[in-house]
């Protein structure tokens, strides 16, 4: 028997699956007459599929402030920059907050911690919404640090405080938090990482393990999706990361037995499922065994 393995916590996680429900909801009441125009500030997920979705409902996406004249405006789940959410105020349309809680707790941990006279040490993609938005939370005037290099070369700096994107991997974190501690005399470390992004991160890789091949699925623009890729094949060199069902090219999984399906925090359902349903049809005439990873 062939089988298909698929990981728990693949797909949604709370937050994503909080802000689709507030943007489902959002978009229905104007379809039912709630009436003006409804716009994301960049894309509510980072996965294209469900954000094309969301726009066939009208919900649409816009890059800048100054592209919004009115209406309502859903706040993503990455979150946007203080200056953002200043400049929406000023332009009095309606703000709904889909900002994932723990993304608005490390944005509190930044600011707390520069108001407390810590530097502050971001952990994660410098150039991703999340990040920006943390950082823009931080106090002006404070040294705010964003590499391991810029720990090493930094002067002048006795304590630092630590948060980190959400979906970033414990073992980076950790990196920094040793780098600090040997180069500032007080460090203090929130450690804002989801335990949704932990839990994917551990299960995946144990699954990769035990199978031939290892799928995970989810946007190339999702950061967590491809950290979870880049660790998944350091266990299974047969990893492949794909966003949908049609571009799973069938010598991956035609040759082999067992393989793991697994997904970043915003991929749907449907696409899960579609994936499943391509390795089924790659084995039609096999017997077939679907099961969740143990």
């Amino acid at each position: 028997m062939k089988r298909i393995i698929l990981a728990r916590s693949a797909g949604f996680c709370f937050g994503v699956k909080r802000a689709m429900s507030i943007a489902d909801e959002t978009a229905a009441g104007r379809n039912e007459g709630g009436g003006g125009p409804i716009a994301s500030l960049g894309p509510l997920i980072h996965n294209p599929q469900a954000v094309e979705e969301l726009e066939k409902k009208g919900v649409r996406v816009v890059g800048e402030v100054a592209d919004i004249a009115g209406g309502k405006v859903i706040v993503r789940s990455h979150g946007i920059t203080r200056t953002e959410h200043e400049a929406l105020v000023a332009k009095g349309v309606t703000i709904i907050d889909a900002t994932c809680p723990f993304v608005t707790k490390a944005q509190e941990h930044a600011q707390a911690l520069s108001r407390q006279g810590y530097a502050v040490i971001v952990v994660g993609d410098a150039d991703h919404p999340e990040v920006k938005s943390i950082i823009s939370y931080i106090e002006p005037g404070t040294p705010v640090i964003t590499t391991l290099r810029e720990i090493r070369d930094a002067t002048k700096i006795r304590k630092a405080g630590i948060v980190a994107q959400t979906t970033q991997s414990f073992d980076n974190l950790m990196q920094f938090v040793g780098e600090a501690l040997r180069k500032f005399t007080e460090v203090r470390v929130c450690n804002t990482i989801c335990n949704a992004t932990i839990l994917r991160q551990r299960e995946s890789t144990a699954l990769a393990g035990t199978v031939e091949a290892m799928i995970v699925l989810g946007g190339y623009n999702s950061a967590n999706t491809r950290r979870l890729a880049e660790i998944c094949r350091e266990i299974n060199r047969k990893t492949i990361h794909i966003e949908t069902a049609a571009e799973l090219p069938a010598d991956i999984v035609d040759r082999v037995r067992t393989v793991g399906v697994t997904a970043g925090a915003s991929t749907p359902q449907w696409i899960v499922d579609a994936v499943v349903a391509r390795i089924r049809d790659v084995w039609r005439g096999d017997r077939i065994g679907v099961s969740y990873y143990k």
